[in-house]
């Protein structure tokens, strides 16, 4: 796998989305609560443009009249058919076994974390001021 830096971690404040193209793939980068996730923007479905859909909460009922609102913000639904996707493991609410969108590992690394690898260039003193967001594909 290759790392590649996508962004800063101010161009994606908490609740918002970035989508960034890495390796020829359309990829959405999720904030939600301060905890990012990444997935295609392909809806396995039929191909929409799945990260243009709605971020939404998950609702649980263990009898009639009473519900429960959890994970607020972690399912997101394609904006054609309304199939929704758990952005933590990419899988299809309605058929977590068959259907799955394609999700990626992400980090959030500090900039000094980004100069170490197996090849190295003459480095300088850096006074480093912001995290990135780096996704492994």
């Amino acid at each position: 796998m290759t790392r590649h830096v996508v962004a800063t971690v101010d161009d994606i404040p908490p609740g918002q989305r970035l989508l960034v193209r890495v390796g020829g793939r359309e990829i959405g980068i999720f904030n939600v609560g301060g905890e990012y996730f990444a997935v295609s923007n392909r809806c396995p479905h039929e191909g929409a443009s799945l990260c243009k859909g709605r971020l939404v909460g998950l609702v649980e009922s263990s009898e009639p009249g009473s519900y429960r609102f959890s994970r607020r913000g972690e399912l997101l639904r394609c904006p054609w058919h309304g199939w929704e996707f758990d952005l933590r493991t990419g899988k299809s609410w309605c058929e977590p076994d068959r259907t799955k969108v394609r999700s990626y590992d992400l980090k959030v690394e500090s900039g000094g974390a980004l100069v170490e690898g197996e090849l190295q260039a003459q480095t300088f003193p850096v006074l480093i001021e912001k995290q990135y967001v780096v996704i492994e594909v």
